[in-house]
């Protein structure tokens, strides 16, 4: 009876550091996608692929360099980068846009980009090995688990926390939140909404990138990751509320915890789980848990 108590405590341990591993990459994802809506009032569809950019990139300067951590470093830089150059040549043009128009036209940029990343790189995911030192399993007495999943935890936390300190504690995050509550008001101030719009889309994708990256050791590097993902991130900002930092970290770690609790006695049934839950909140806030009217 101790054996299996044990046991069983081993198992709900494992599953919860699961979840919220899943939880904080599902918060970066989401983090971005209400970012990019909360202040610019803008609906990309296009935010999954950008995900699985940037596993493709970390991927590929891993081969280039045989060093994890360039590509890890790298790849939400790139896909930053490749955000500002999209935003100042496509994404500015469809600010005053219907949303219909924004949803149809990010759905063929994300369909533009799954289709060169798999020209670039082929239909047959790339695996991506962890370094040395996180790989293997740390050993807490009786209870084993994965270095590199730890790692995660550790990384979304302080990348998280940066974000936080960057939207609450800075001048741009000042004038971010502004925004979101009134555009009009910070351009009428003297603010560049230009430059600060495009600053936004980069930040929010940038995380989708970094998001990206550190999902590849575990789930390899496929074309069509991002189509999951973007769902995904749709939920947690349903869940947590639009434009709600507070309400993208709740979020993302609902859905991580039911994903990871879920698949371990009805994997079939996750994602009926993750969308009941989004239901049930919708029902008893249809703002979500923290977002605004």
């Amino acid at each position: 009876m101790r054996v299996r108590g044990s046991f069983l405590m081993s198992l709900y341990l494992f599953q919860t550091l699961n979840g919220l591993g899943l939880g904080l990459i599902y918060f970066l994802m989401g983090l971005g996608l209400t970012i990019i809506f909360g202040m610019m009032n803008f609906v990309n569809f296009a935010h999954g692929v950008f995900y699985a950019a940037g596993a493709f990139i970390c991927y590929q300067f891993i081969a280039w360099t045989g060093m994890f951590w360039v590509g890890l470093f790298a790849g939400p830089i790139v896909v930053g980068l490749l955000a500002l150059i999209l935003e100042r040549f496509l994404i500015r043009r469809l600010y005053a846009s219907d949303h219909a128009v924004q949803i149809l036209v990010t759905i063929g940029l994300m369909l533009i980009l799954r289709e060169s990343i798999l020209l670039i790189w082929g239909t047959v995911p790339k695996n991506v090995s962890p370094p040395e030192i996180l790989s293997g399993v740390l050993l807490i007495g009786d209870f084993a688990y994965p270095k590199y999943r730890l790692f995660i935890i550790g990384v979304t936390i302080v990348a998280s926390l940066g974000v936080w300190l960057l939207l609450e504690r800075t001048r741009f995050g000042m004038t971010v939140r502004a925004g979101s509550e009134n555009p009009i008001m910070v351009s009428m101030l003297g603010v560049n909404t230009s430059k600060l719009f495009a600053a936004t889309f980069a930040l929010g994708v940038t995380l989708a990138g970094l998001a990206g990256g550190l999902m590849a050791p575990i789930r390899g590097a496929s074309a069509f990751m991002g189509a999951e993902a973007l769902g995904i991130a749709f939920v947690v900002v349903v869940i947590g509320g639009m434009g709600s930092f507070v309400g993208a970290l709740a979020g993302g770690l609902i859905v991580g915890l039911v994903q990871s609790f879920t698949s371990g006695f009805w994997p079939e049934g996750t994602n009926v789980m993750i969308y009941s839950v989004m239901a049930l909140i919708i029902m008893l806030r249809p703002n979500g848990l923290f977002g605004r009217s």
